[in-house]
């Protein structure tokens, strides 16, 4: 995988969350790959603890 196409679904992990947002490609040129990889790994894992958080929540809502 290249670097704008792990920018894109950088992108695409941030605007589950927001309205439309966009990152500058020009940031391609101060980060490494594996940066970019970090970041996708961290968006993912919050995304996962969003997702545990509201199905917690869904399930307290029903007990009450």
């Amino acid at each position: 995988m290249d670097k704008k196409e792990l920018l894109k679904e950088i992108e695409g992990l941030l605007n589950e969350y927001a309205d439309s947002s966009s990152i500058n490609p020009s940031v391609l040129e101060f980060l490494e790959e594996s940066d970019l990889i970090e970041i996708k790994k961290s968006l993912l894992e919050s995304k996962k603890h969003h997702v545990d958080d509201t199905q917690w929540l869904e399930q307290f809502k029903k007990e009450i």
